[in-house]
């Protein structure tokens, strides 16, 4: 159903507590399972610009539209026969060939948040709409830009969302990830170029939330990275070379770090 209040009144107003993220992140890295720590990461560092750059998409022409016409990101995104049905080589195709490889869903992730937030109320306003679009289209920045779901991906595709949004909780966890990868993992790799690199796409791109999803995995993939101005992930590219010439699997760290 389309949200009609733009903000509940019981929604409370968020402090910005770097230190307090900080100690949650360390509370993180103790524990890769407690993902209940990354909501209190962001919950700690609010983007100022979130309340005045949602307003004035929901009250626009196309934001109007687009909360008419897709009200709920992962019922459209979790209908994988429907998408089977669009032409090789779009972006639906891509999407479904991506999320059945790794075992995923949308639904997983709005349960992940779920639990992630816990006892705390959801209020159904439109902030909540806008914001719910950020976490159902992170796996298919996947797609779009490139970037798999090995530990320095995540950390791109968080740098990449950075750039879009600007919100300093993507900024904090992909730099202090980063970091944290190259301690466990010394190979040489530009791990923090790949993210930097994943920052200046996310700003040059056009902003993915804003977009018509439905129209967009209809898209072929490679138009829509053009249209999109989505540049090719060169120096995460380079970093998986780095990783493979020392022997390193880059996505099973584990096994490097044991």
């Amino acid at each position: 159903m389309q949200p009609t209040v733009f903000r509940h009144p019981d929604r409370p107003q968020l402090r910005f507590r770097p230190f307090k993220a900080l100690s949650h992140f360390r509370q993180l890295l103790k524990d890769k399972e407690d993902t209940e720590q990354v909501f209190h990461i962001f919950e700690c560092l609010p983007r100022k610009s979130f309340v005045p750059e949602a307003r004035a998409f929901v009250e626009s022409a196309r934001g109007q539209r687009l909360m008419a016409s897709e009200p709920y990101l992962p019922t459209i995104l979790d209908d994988h026969d429907t998408l089977k049905k669009l032409p090789a080589g779009t972006v639906g195709r891509a999407y479904v060939d991506f999320m059945e490889r790794e075992g995923l869903s949308a639904a997983g992730l709005v349960a992940e948040e779920k639990k992630m937030r816990g006892d705390r109320p959801s209020y159904g306003d439109q902030l909540e709409w806008y914001g719910n679009r950020l976490r159902d289209t992170h796996d298919l920045l996947h797609v779009l830009t490139g970037y798999g779901r090995d530990a320095l991906g995540e950390q791109c595709v968080l740098g990449f969302t950075y750039g879009q949004n600007r919100n300093p909780g993507n900024l904090f966890i992909s730099y202090l990830g980063g970091l944290e990868l190259k301690r466990k993992i010394k190979a040489g790799a530009p791990v923090l170029s790949a993210i930097r690199e994943g920052q200046r796409h996310g700003r040059a791109a056009a902003n993915i939330v804003n977009e018509s999803i439905i129209d967009l995995l209809a898209e072929p993939i490679e138009e829509a990275r053009k249209r999109l101005n989505i540049g090719q992930p060169t120096q995460y590219s380079r970093a998986h070379e780095t990783y493979r010439s020392k022997g390193i699997n880059p996505y099973n760290f584990l096994a490097a770090a044991a």
